[in-house]
């Protein structure tokens, strides 16, 4: 039946209010979650407008079986609970943030009573502050602070430390002042950290003459190693200032993102601006199936602010939100102060857009091909692999097992989660083989699909999946298949053999070869890899541990509670072997004679 008639009547009852709608497909995953400020108008225009539909928009509509909506009080309300569903969810159609290259950040523990730096590479919502991206090299940024700002490097809970502790390396050249030992007060600390976050933000004339003032000295005193360090600091900060700062004429703060699109490909461009300098400039390809720019901007400015701080009191746009006081009233409650987002048509403010855009249009001509690329590889690999193997539905889901062990001791097995092409190491589980004697890789199978089975539903295993692949011939697919007949769930389940790549299924005895270049065959390679590559770890650490465990036995006087204890403290055996009867007896908890008992078997 077509969708338009199935459908056409829940379309007719849609409400004139705010609220959230869920596209799904005919096994009900959800491919899409938008807003919209009158859901009867926005759902009504996806089934039936027919101009100006982008090439993905008709793809997902291809695939829409189904809708449902959600009516919430406001547009304020609909922006969080859209957030909350595709945070949820991950639906393949929505808009994704991944920026193009994964620069290393600052990150500032500003909460700390003696706040530390690290760099780090993920930019997460918490109590920390972040400064970046880095776009030079960020370890020599990091040792340059550190040549000027003595803060702590240390993850010491200072609370904790006992009485007799001493200052580290750091403190004695120079790099730290040591609150660990009490040598500068909170007051004092504080005010070196205003420095640094001064410096950080763009005002780096406390940094150049400290610099200067170095290299000087140490030239008069005929310290050339370290002048030649000073001068070596100052290029570092020149160049770092080349490719962070372009000066604008007032001290201003914005965030300011543009949008480029070329009907296939979109990317948003993100401009930072702190006290009247760029510093920082990034570029989200996206996943777009928005009927317009303004409804995926909107959509880009939920989601971002939902993973970034609010730091600004101005969003500078080149194409504004389609409902943009509710975006305003989102980012206000989220920041504590008030957030206006204008689109500006002339002046400063106006080249910042462009400019944004000009970044955003040079991506997409520089990186589309890699944006084609990673389609292909994702929800294309998908497709492709659900038409080359005349699957039911389009394997969104996939789920991959594999058995390790040596000569059946310490048998395990793998499960690995691809979702839209793209593995989710957070949903990888791992099992110990409970109910198999000796080597018999396909009985394990068996007893892991089948436990797998069992937990469909179970709010740690997640959803079913779309598709089960098992690393193996048909003597794995047999048992594993057999299974699932049992379990009475309708899910597709193939497998993989690795010496010709061949690729087996229920129907048929005879395999199905893949085009070797294809899409398809490279995304069922992955996870096989992958699961090969999980289970083998999980052996490996697991035989590993059982060893120690074995040998400790040896010991007088360690039992199994201070095999476990002693595991959880040095983690590995190498550590045991090379701590000494002081640090058995301190850290792991040890009696002095038990201790030394334990030392001087591993260095007997």
């Amino acid at each position: 039946m077509d969708i338009k008639v199935k459908l056409e009547d829940k379309i007719k009852g849609l409400p004139d209010s705010p609220g959230v709608y869920v596209m799904f497909d005919k096994d009900g995953h959800v491919l899409y979650v938008g807003k919209a400020k009158v859901l009867k108008n926005r759902v009504k225009q996806y089934f039936y407008l027919t101009s100006n539909k982008t090439e993905k928009v008709s793809l997902m509509m291809s695939h829409v079986d189904d809708f449902r909506y959600i009516i919430t009080e406001s547009e304020t309300d609909a922006l969080s609970l859209e957030n909350n569903l595709i945070k949820k969810y991950n639906p393949p159609y929505n808009i994704l943030l991944k920026d193009d290259k994964q620069y290393p950040y600052l990150r500032l523990f500003i909460k700390d009573k003696f706040p530390r730096l690290e760099i780090t590479r993920k930019v997460k919502k918490d109590n920390t502050k972040y400064f970046g991206p880095i776009m030079g090299s960020a370890k020599d940024y990091l040792n340059l602070i550190r040549d000027i700002f003595p803060i702590v490097a240390c993850k010491h809970d200072f609370e904790k430390l006992p009485k007799n502790h001493r200052p580290c390396l750091n403190y004695h050249i120079g790099r730290c002042s040591a609150p660990c030992k009490g040598y500068i007060s909170e007051q004092d600390y504080a005010k070196t950290i205003k420095k640094l976050v001064d410096f950080l933000n763009g005002d780096d004339k406390y940094v150049v003459d400290m610099l200067k003032q170095k290299m000087a000295t140490a030239s008069e005193n005929m310290e050339y190693e370290k002048a030649l360090l000073a001068k070596n600091q100052l290029e570092l900060l020149a160049k770092l200032r080349e490719t962070r700062v372009v000066n604008l004429t007032k001290i201003v703060d914005y965030d300011v993102f543009h949008i480029g699109a070329d009907g296939k490909n979109t990317v948003v461009t993100y401009m930072g601006i702190r006290k009247g300098k760029i510093l920082s400039c990034e570029n989200y390809p996206v996943i777009d199936v928005s009927l317009n720019e303004a409804q995926a901007m909107s959509s880009f400015l939920t989601q971002y602010y939902a993973n970034n701080n609010v730091e600004v009191k101005e969003v500078l746009v080149g194409i504004m939100p389609e409902n943009n006081l509710a975006i305003e009233e989102f980012l206000s409650q989220s920041a504590g102060k008030k957030v206006v987002v204008t689109c500006p048509q002339r002046g400063t403010k106006k080249q910042l857009v462009d400019m944004a855009y000009n970044n955003a249009v040079d991506y997409l001509e520089k990186n589309r091909i890699t944006d084609d690329k990673h389609y292909m590889t994702s929800i294309g690999a998908c497709e492709q692999l659900q038409q080359m193997l005349g699957l039911k539905r389009l394997p969104r889901r996939m789920e991959c097992f594999d058995i390790s062990n040596v000569q059946g001791v310490d048998k395990v097995a793998s499960m690995v989660v691809f979702i839209n092409g793209q593995k989710q190491t957070k949903l990888y589980r791992r099992f110990k083989i409970k109910t198999v004697e000796g080597a018999n890789d396909f009985a394990s199978m068996a007893e892991v699909v089948g436990r797998r089975l069992a937990k469909i539903g179970d709010e740690q295993f997640g959803e079913k999946p779309d598709l089960i692949v098992i690393d193996g011939g048909l003597g794995q697919l047999g048992y594993a298949k057999e299974q699932l007949d049992k379990s009475g769930h309708d899910i597709e389940i193939i497998s993989l053999a690795e010496r010709f790549e061949e690729v087996f299924t229920p129907q048929s005895k005879q395999s199905v070869l893949l085009p070797r270049r294809s899409f398809a065959l490279n995304l069922l390679i992955n996870i096989r890899d992958e699961a090969h590559r999980f289970a083998i770890t999980y052996f490996r650490n697991l035989h590993t541990k059982n060893a120690l465990k074995s040998e400790l036995q040896k010991i007088e006087g360690i039992g199994e509670k201070r095999q476990k204890q002693l595991f959880k403290i040095f983690k590995n055996i190498e550590q045991i072997q090379n701590a000494t009867v002081e640090q058995l007896v301190s850290e792991g908890g040890l009696s002095q004679k038990v201790a030394q008992n334990v030392y001087d078997y591993f260095h007997a």
